[in-house]
This record gives C-alpha cells, sequence and structure tokens, in this order.
C-alpha cells in the first residue's frame, strides 16, 4: 500500500476539492445541514419547498457536467469513467465536503446493470434519465420472509400476453417513497429451484395496483417502506434479461468500489463535531471534563477511524491493481457498522441526560440530538447489508480457512 497520491491523482484531488468548495448549493453548505444522508437528494428533489428542489437540480446539474453523477460509470455511458483510485478519491472529497450522493439506486446498481443486460431500447429509455436526475429509482427485493435468504422471495409474476400480473409484497425498500421507478425481482416459475425462477423487472411508480406504505423506525426516521403489488401489470418488455435468468441479472454490480471510505470519513467527521461542541458551546452540557473514560473512549474511536481508513485503502490498493477483495471487504463492512455503534453509543455518553433529548429543534439538545438519534439508529447498521454473524463466516471461511459447519 502507498498512502501518498501520486502526482496525477494529487492533481485530479486538487480538482475535485475545488469542485466541491466552489460548486455545492448553499443548501448543502450549512453548518446545521447535518451529516448528508443517502436519500437527501432525493427527498429535495420531491420536496415541497421550491428552494429544496431547486437545489437538487442544480446539484445533479453540477455534477452531470462533469460526468460525476456516475463517476465509476464508463464514458460511453455518460459516466466519468474513473479509476477504482479516482472513485476513492472522489468519494472522499465528496464525504469531507458532506455533499449528498444524485442518481441513488439508479447509479449504484440499476444502470450498471443495464449496460450489462439492458436491451439497447432499455438502456435509451432509462440511462439518460438516471444521469439527468430525472428519475430516481428504488430496489424492490427483500420481503417479510426472505431476508438474507433473498432467494426464498414469493411475490410472483404470472404471465398474461404480453404482459406479467404482479401480486405480492416488498419490505425494508429504502426510498421507496421518493422514488419513479422501481427494479423488482419476482418469482415466474414457482416450479424451478428457488434461485431459478426468478425474473427481473422494471416496474413505473404509477403502474395501478402499486402502493408504497411508510416503516418509520426507531429513530423517527421515514427511509424504509413496504410496497404492495396487487395486480400490478407489467409489460414483458420491462423485463431485464431472459425469464427466470433473473437473480443472475439482479446479481451484476459495476461499482466497484466499494471500499467504505465514506464510513471513515463520516465517522472522523463525527468526533471533530462532538470534540469541537463538548468543549465549546456545549461546554455545559458535556461530561468530558468530569469523565476521563469518556475522553478515552473518544481517543479510542478516533484511533478506530484511522483502522477503518486503513481497511479501506487496503481494499482501493487491491482493486486498483486488478485484484478482487473478497474476505478484505468484509472484514471493512463489520468494522464500519460495529464503529457506527460505538461511536453513537460515545457520543451520548459524552452529553449525559441531555442525550434523552431527541427533537432536533429543541436549543438544549446537543447537536441537534444527531448522537441521541444516531445511537438508536445504528441498530441495524450490523443488519444492513450483510449481517454481522454472516461478515464473520466469511471471514472465518474464506480468510482464516476454517471449515464450515
Amino acid at each position: 500500500m502507498d498512502w501518498n497520491d501520486s502526482a496525477e491523482q494529487a492533481a485530479f484531488r486538487r480538482e475535485v476539492h475545488e469542485f466541491f468548495a466552489t460548486e455545492i448549493p448553499e443548501r448543502y453548505q450549512q453548518d446545521d445541514y447535518g451529516f448528508a444522508s443517502p436519500f437527501a437528494w432525493a427527498e429535495d428533489r420531491k420536496s415541497e419547498a421550491g428552494d429544496a428542489r431547486q437545489a437538487a437540480d442544480e446539484w445533479a446539474s453540477a455534477l452531470g457536467e462533469k460526468g460525476w453523477v456516475a463517476p465509476q460509470w464508463p464514458t460511453e455511458y455518460g459516466g466519468g469513467g474513473l479509476s477504482p483510485m479516482e472513485q476513492f478519491i472522489f468519494k472522499m472529497e465528496m464525504t469531507e465536503a458532506n455533499a449528498p450522493n444524485v442518481g441513488g439506486p439508479g447509479v449504484s446498481m440499476l444502470g450498471p446493470m443495464l449496460m450489462v443486460h439492458g436491451s439497447e431500447e432499455q438502456k435509451q429509455q432509462h440511462i439518460p434519465k438516471i444521469l439527468s436526475g430525472e428519475v430516481n429509482w428504488a430496489q424492490g427485493y427483500s420481503e417479510p420472509s426472505a431476508g438474507s435468504d433473498l432467494a426464498s422471495l414469493q411475490t410472483r409474476a404470472v404471465r398474461d400476453g404480453d404482459e406479467y400480473v404482479v401480486n405480492g409484497q416488498k419490505i425494508w425498500t429504502s426510498g421507496a417513497h421518493n422514488a419513479d421507478w422501481f427494479f423488482v425481482l419476482v418469482r415466474t416459475d414457482p416450479e424451478a429451484p428457488k434461485h431459478r425462477g426468478i425474473s427481473f423487472v422494471l416496474i413505473d411508480g404509477q403502474t395501478p395496483g402499486l402502493s408504497v406504505q411508510p416503516l418509520v423506525n426507531m429513530a423517527w426516521g421515514h427511509i424504509f417502506n413496504e410496497t404492495f403489488f396487487e395486480d400490478v401489470r407489467v409489460p414483458v418488455s420491462n423485463r431485464v434479461g431472459e425469464e427466470n435468468r433473473g437473480w443472475y441479472v439482479g446479481m451484476t454490480l459495476l461499482d466497484y468500489e466499494r471500499s467504505n471510505i465514506t464510513g471513515a470519513v463520516t465517522a472522523r467527521r463525527r468526533i471533530d463535531r462532538l470534540v469541537s461542541h463538548a468543549t465549546g458551546e456545549g461546554a455545559s452540557k458535556s461530561r468530558l471534563a468530569d469523565l476521563p473514560t469518556i475522553r478515552h473512549e473518544i481517543a479510542d474511536r478516533f484511533v478506530e477511524t484511522e483502522i477503518l481508513f486503513n481497511f479501506s485503502f487496503r481494499i482501493i490498493s487491491m482493486q486498483d491493481k486488478g485484484l478482487i477483495p473478497n474476505y478484505e471487504a468484509s472484514t471493512s463492512k463489520l468494522y464500519n457498522s460495529e464503529l457506527a455503534q460505538r461511536l453513537a453509543n460515545t457520543g451520548v455518553k459524552a452529553f449525559g441526560l441531555y442525550s434523552n433529548l431527541w427533537d432536533e429543534d429543541d436549543e438544549r439538545a446537543p447537536l441537534k440530538a444527531n448522537f441521541a438519534r444516531a445511537y438508536v439508529g445504528s441498530v441495524s447498521s450490523t443488519i444492513a447489508g450483510g449481517t454481522s454473524e454472516i461478515q464473520r463466516n466469511i471471514i472465518a471461511t474464506r480468510g482464516l480457512g476454517l471449515p464450515r459447519g
């Protein structure tokens, strides 16, 4: 691993840094904006507030002019064509600037899949609208009885002439309330083995019979949803790839840079904000001066962000050499998830009983109740994206060579 930028990488970093310093709309530069949510742009583009919609449009346009809405996509599809190391630098600078992503699952998942499996008509219809921010997508994979064992999904699609009739339910549909279209795994052959008999379809969110119900989490956040399909008619032309081969289509992802650098940078920003507030404006509510153990915990969290950064840098160094990380990615994901929980715990301890205040508009709430909400909201971090148990199994079998069972 070489921790130093090459001359070319340093120049690219300066270019990206300057871009974020000058092009981010004022809405996303405000100190009280908080830590950028992955759904901030999607929420703003459908906001009832005109300034929020304008900021979302301006930001999508600014990124689009540079090809940076999808920096990892090939240039022939309108992406940035960045190398793995350039993607790493871009994401690092973007997180440092607290800038929201544009495009969501359309950029990170659907677009790369269409490049491989989509028809020319599907590419022409959907890829430009992903890049322009005109259409936002949500993923319809998980079901109430098919989470980690996704291949057990039961949402049915029955062929009726040139259409499929879809019935079933999806759950934990992230951002569905802000989505225009959905990409959905459905079962088209219930008699086939569970990894077969699945097809991948694209569904317009305005199709009759499709409904979205909110799932509000423990931290009062509305990110997830339940999505219901009741006799939803989908043109067969909206199927991507072959019928009954959707599992393999759905597993195609070309967003190669998965280093978790955003987790490391976000954790460091949280620590910096915690220390600054607890020793400054919020000192009267802080317990740092009275409890050395909390100061020690903060120091531990700081060291752990450096460890996570090095996990991330190891992965990107492998990818930049053409290697494919395996258990290394699981190690980074596991460490990132558990660090998020430990950091939230430390932040809550730092402010004692003030951390019982949940209302971000309550002037007594430290840092707009950020750590109080993170403490509860981070419960799911060791479940989402592959549970910690699954990650440890991967590390044990693929990394340490331990036997299964």
